[in-house]
């Protein structure tokens, strides 16, 4: 089995199993691409990923992961600046490929908003810019901050660098929104991305890779003075936290942005449908090379601002707009190793190392092969001419093997049969119609000092513990000084180590010298972990590193449980096969089966509530999710919705139910609040009846969610 075998063909333990390497490869991408500014992989291979983990979900809903690259976007603010959170969310796009994806997407729109085929749906259209997204927030007419996307929650405070690039006003005329926050892009054109690497080898310094890396290089420089030298550009398309509307289109947004004294893109174009949004992306796709700056396609959106609040958001990406991406760029190269890499999870991926290449204005010298029927796929060898890939110009994938050019003693890989961290036997276990498993596993468990230690990291990475100043080198350094082993091991360093510093000074740095200044980093580090003892709840709960629990399913379950000892006496409870517990695990909005089937395996391992418990002694303490405030009278009540609703669709009326603070769940029960009955509803009904639950018509319940 490969990645390549159909969607419709895989089992159900295929599907998760590809789901959880998925997740794994699309977040270490990001974080390469958002975080270090250097993608590893192309464009092509990263849409490819992403659109194959969308379409599996698509077939087994069910399987949807906590972690799903579906609901992630970019990556955590990299360290250095301080951080900013954002008051709106700043969200992906869902990507489209060909005219199919296009007509589906207006129809999705339609069939969300109940609108006839006939019925007018202006959009836009513009180019997707290859550069840095950014926030700038105004308070009275005054630049007060501005900052990089990050995580989409939390970015980083750059406004001083922002206040040095051209397109970016510093105040606003009279008569502006009290508070006024305009997003955009930050990028550098072509011409002046060749005047600054000639500027670079000038100086004898290294040569930036492509425009996209040196702008967002450039904006990160922690002297804004570096940044001022830089000839970066600003482009502004879109919105945050406004005091109040001043248009009521995307189009009308947008002059009132050049009005402003912002800069827009001159090739923004107002569209009557797919037609002209195509005719629109052939005719940029043609002229991409002249335009003067580096685009990865066009973005459309729904043009009506009453529009795009009723279609609201996805976990990831708003429903009323989408990315529709060139075609992929390609470059040959060869292929000089295959390393295998093994995860928290005990996953063996193979990465090919490359001869290092340029594939459309970005170095490429690293590309996942997935798992080893990739490998066999291709019949991919070390010492082979492939063909690189990159499409949508952000991350690469090995497209095939030019077998004219292969080596004469060039041999067929043998994926290894051992874990080359522990020298466990690996394994691929059998799936329930008898075939293997896509994914090889170390047996070693975290006996295995690879899942072990990458466990660690996982657990004070970003959106986990997010602890500041220990990072993946600091946990691989601690790690081979002996100074952690687990979770708790960090939040005991202080206590361990403060009597006896000079051993664990040297192991922060590799230095011996500056011991004072160590010293005082070090003190640091204890004060930024003693904060995180108080972690928010579902970052706790996401850095346990559980199987199919991502940031998104995370926040759920700490919204069911909200304390720890809860959540172990219920993962104790589910793990002892208590019915009433999964029962009501299943029964909750974006939590299924195979998610509560890998709760009920992490807590059915001694070890595993053994950490929980030596967490707790170190004094972890998770502050408890914050109840949605709000006057709604849904606030906090459990709804279901049944039958069919004829003036809104279903998933209008779901999203609108969320966003008022109510919780949705698909079947009946005495914990259900409200159960609102559209036409042709049936046993769900009955069983409100029978439970005497209040029970609504599709009018009473818009009528009750407009007050």
């Amino acid at each position: 089995m490969s990645r390549a075998k159909p969607i419709g063909n895989l089992s159900r333990a295929e599907a998760a199993e590809e789901l959880e390497q998925l997740a794994q490869e699309i977040k270490a991408h990001d974080a390469a691409y958002h975080q270090q500014d250097a993608p590893r992989i192309s464009d092509a291979d990263y849409d490819a990923m992403r659109r194959r983990n969308d379409d599996i979900e698509a077939r087994f809903p069910d399987l949807k992961r906590a972690d799903s690259p579906a609901d992630m976007v970019g990556a955590a603010p990299a360290q250095g600046f301080a951080k900013v959170t954002h008051v709106m969310p700043m969200l992906s796009l869902g990507n489209a490929f060909n005219a199919d994806d296009i007509n589906d997407f207006i129809q999705r729109v339609r069939k969300f908003l109940s609108l006839a085929d006939v019925a007018p749906l202006p959009l836009t259209s513009e180019p997707k810019i290859d550069g840095l997204s950014a926030a700038l927030r105004y308070e009275q007419g005054v630049l007060v901050q501005g900052a990089t996307r990050g995580d989409g929650r939390v970015g980083e405070n750059i406004t001083a660098n922002l206040k040095t690039v051209v397109g970016i006003p510093h105040t606003l005329p009279s008569g502006a929104p009290d508070i006024v926050e305009v997003r955009g892009e930050v990028y550098m054109s072509a011409d002046d991305f060749a005047g600054l690497n000639s500027r670079q080898a000038e100086a004898g310094r290294p040569e930036f890779a492509n425009p996209r890396n040196a702008a967002a290089g450039s904006l990160r420089q922690l002297d804004p003075a570096v940044t001022a030298t830089r000839p970066l550009q600003f482009f502004a398309y879109a919105w945050g936290e406004m005091s109040y509307m001043p248009a009521d289109s995307q189009a009308g947004m947008v002059r009132q942005f050049a009005d402003w004294g912002f800069t827009t893109n001159p090739e923004f174009r107002v569209c009557a449908g797919a037609n002209e949004l195509l005719a629109h992306w052939q005719s940029i796709e043609a002229r991409r090379a002249v335009l003067g700056y580096d685009v990865d396609g066009m973005v459309y959106k729904v043009d009506a601002l009453d529009y795009q609040a009723r279609l609201g958001f996805v976990s990831r990406a708003p429903r009323w707009a989408i990315a529709h991406k060139f075609p992929a760029e390609q470059a040959t190269t060869v292929l000089l190793d295959i390393d295998i890499q093994v995860g928290r999870t005990g996953a063996l991926t193979p990465v090919a190392k490359l001869q290092e290449v340029t594939v459309g204005g970005v170095r490429v010298s690293n590309a996942t092969l997935h798992n080893a029927d990739e490998i066999s796929r291709k019949d991919v060898r070390i010492g082979d001419t492939v063909v690189v890939q990159r499409a949508g110009d952000v991350i690469p994938q090995i497209v095939r093997v030019v077998e004219d050019a292969r080596p004469a003693n060039a041999v067929p890989f043998v994926f290894p049969d051992k874990c080359p961290a522990c020298q466990s036997a690996t394994t691929r276990e059998l799936r329930e119609d008898g075939d293997t498993d896509v994914v090889t596993r170390c047996t070693g468990g975290l006996s295995c000092s690879a899942q072990a230690r990458e466990r660690l990291k996982h657990f004070v990475s970003r959106p986990a513990l997010d602890v500041e100043g220990l990072g993946n080198k600091q946990i691989d350094d601690y790690w081979d000084a002996g100074l952690v082993r687990t979770p708790a091991d960090i939040f005991l360093l202080r206590e361990r180590y403060t009597d006896n510093p000079p051993e664990f000074w040297r192991y922060t740095s590799g230095s011996r010298e500056k011991i004072g200044a160590l010293k005082d980093s070090v003190v640091k580090l204890f004060d930024a972990i003693d904060q995180r003892r108080a972690v928010d709840f579902d970052r706790f709960i996401f850095g346990l590193g559980i199987r199919h629990v991502g940031e998104t399913t995370a926040r759920l379950l700490a919204r069911h449980f909200k304390t720890v000892t809860a959540f172990q006496a219920g993962g104790i409870a589910l793990a002892a096969d208590v019915p009433d517990m999964r029962e009501a695990l299943e029964d909750i909005d974006g939590v299924g089966k195979t998610l509560v089937d890998a709760l009920a395996q992490f807590f059915a391992l001694p070890e595993n509530i053994e950490m929980l418990d030596a967490l707790v002694r170190a004094g972890v303490a998770p502050t408890p999710p914050v109840e949605v405030s709000g006057d709604s009278e849904i606030t906090g009540k459990t709804i279901v919705f049944t039958g069919t609703l004829e003036s809104v669709s279903r998933a209008e009326a779901k999203a609108r139910a969320e966003a008022l603070g109510a919780r949705v769940a698909g079947s009946v029960s005495a914990k259900t609040d409200i159960v609102v009955a559209g036409a042709g509803a049936g046993s769900k009904r009955k069983k409100a009846e029978e439970l005497g639950l209040i029970i609504l018509d599709e009018q009473a319940w818009l009528d009750l969610a407009s007050r």
